[in-house]
């Protein structure tokens, strides 16, 4: 059971927690399933750690909807990076999936958005991608026990957003980024 496009059309903020624990998976060659463990929220034009916040671009163009597509860009000119499109038509919002648990046909690092995306194989070549076709998607899983949140993580260009507590991680886990 695919995640419905209500499941996304929701704020930034909501949908990343409730992403915590759900199963994504690609068909790569072979069917790779993880759960997802650490994400963190972005939450619109006037987040200024969002890239929506420089405003519609051709680059940001998918972060103003639909909901349930990925937008997958390259930062430091190396890592592509998974995101989740969130929040309704127009509104800019997106969630970053920052690290998964490896479960079915993944071999290699997963705690960090850089390797999870060069483990599992997604590229840019995703992005704009419909969430709920293959070759990736997203299906329900079980939520953590407990939900941790901290502040997002190397955005200290952000000024007062900086310290926003969007970033979740799954307590439990042995997989996040960094806890």
């Amino acid at each position: 059971m695919v995640l419905s496009q209500d499941f996304y059309a929701r704020d930034a903020e909501t949908v990343a927690k409730d992403l915590l624990g759900t199963m994504l998976i690609h068909h790569n060659g072979v069917i790779q399933r993880s759960r997802i463990v650490e994400t963190e929220a972005y939450v619109g034009t006037y987040d200024l750690a969002s890239h929506a916040s420089k405003g519609r671009t051709k680059r940001t163009e998918v972060m103003f909807g639909p909901p349930g597509r990925a937008y997958v860009y390259l930062i430091y000119g190396m890592y592509d990076m998974l995101n989740v499109v969130t929040g309704r038509d127009g509104d800019a919002q997106a969630v970053l999936i920052r690290a998964v648990e490896p479960l079915d046909n993944v071999s290699g690092k997963t705690d960090g958005p850089g390797k999870l995306t060069r483990t599992l194989g997604i590229t840019r070549s995703l992005n704009q991608h419909d969430l709920s076709k293959e070759p990736l998607w997203l299906e329900p899983g079980t939520p953590p026990q407990e939900v941790v949140t901290t502040p997002r993580i190397g955005i200290d260009y952000a000024k007062e957003w900086k310290d926003a507590p969007l970033r979740f991680y799954d307590g439990g886990s042995g997989f996040v980024s960094k806890k």
